[in-house]
């Protein structure tokens, strides 16, 4: 990187940072600002500002990786710089705004589900940027995540407000139940089961217009009845864990039907053989 007095030739900033690079690097720090404002509203007891807080830290965060690829200034400082706001964003806030709505009425299990819940994200954060360079990852090549993304999972762990709030029954802010289910989504953020990406999801040409209609009137349900609407998003996500399990489990029947060295060149089955990644 150079380090020059002003702006380069080609726009770059001293330190290295390119004028290209700005725009997506500056929504991941609005996404971890945001992230950090969710736990204000927590310690304020907003808890449902707090929760929504939090779910715009998740839009900034689907944001700023398809900009960076459209202007092509994907980076290594821009890898590092939105792992470490995920890790605040979807790891320790939504952590410590469930411990302070709920789980510190049981101090030592709530706490520990919420440590359990900030470090199963981080350890998936680590071990995304230990494999962002592998191409021959075999859920990634197959076109599916390993485990519960970490903006997804901040989401899940949300279901008992949503429904707290939808309902006003306190059954939902019960903490040991909380507790569990903190712990559940946590090591489904860290386990191995292949969870569908946004390119298993691609629809065909022919119900593309049926999918607009569906994504304007998502929309609208969210500006009119939100919560109802994440729970349903919520449990709609979660029946489609198995679908996804279903469909990795064909793929790698598939792949190890091909025989070794087969007419394509690769050994199992590889790339060529399997859907495209996200």
């Amino acid at each position: 990187m150079n380090v020059d007095d002003g702006e380069d030739r080609k726009g770059r900033l001293p330190g290295g940072l390119t004028l290209r690079a700005m725009a997506p690097n500056a929504i991941t720090a609005a996404a971890l600002c945001v992230g950090l404002t969710g736990i204000r509203f927590a310690i304020a007891g907003e808890f449902e500002k707090s929760v929504l807080a939090v779910l715009l830290a998740g839009l900034l965060d689907g944001i700023d990786g398809r900009i960076a690829r459209l202007l092509k200034a994907q980076s290594r400082f821009g890898a590092e710089l939105d792992s470490l706001a995920d890790a605040i964003s979807f790891g320790v806030a939504p952590a410590l705004i469930i411990y302070l709505w709920t789980l510190q009425n049981l101090p030592r299990l709530g706490w520990f589900a919420a440590l359990a819940f900030a470090l199963c994200c981080v350890l998936r954060l680590a071990r995304f940027n230990a494999r962002i360079d592998l191409a021959d990852e075999p859920r990634k090549q197959a076109g599916f995540f390993t485990g519960v993304p970490a903006p997804v999972g901040a989401g899940l762990a949300f279901l008992p407000i949503y429904l707290w709030v939808i309902t006003g029954s306190e059954i939902f802010a019960a903490p040991i139940a909380v507790s569990i289910w903190l712990v559940a989504v946590a090591f489904l953020m860290i386990s191995s089961v292949p969870t569908l990406s946004w390119g298993k999801l691609r629809p065909r040409r022919s119900v593309r217009l049926e999918v607009l209609v569906l994504a304007g009137l998502l929309v609208a349900a969210l500006l009119t009845e939100p919560w109802f609407t994440l729970a349903g998003i919520t449990i709609a996500y979660l029946l489609m864990i198995p679908l996804g399990m279903i469909g990795y489990a064909r793929v790698r029947r598939r792949r190890d039907a091909v025989p070794s060295g087969g007419p394509d060149g690769n050994a199992s089955g590889g790339p060529a053989s399997a859907p495209p990644a996200a």
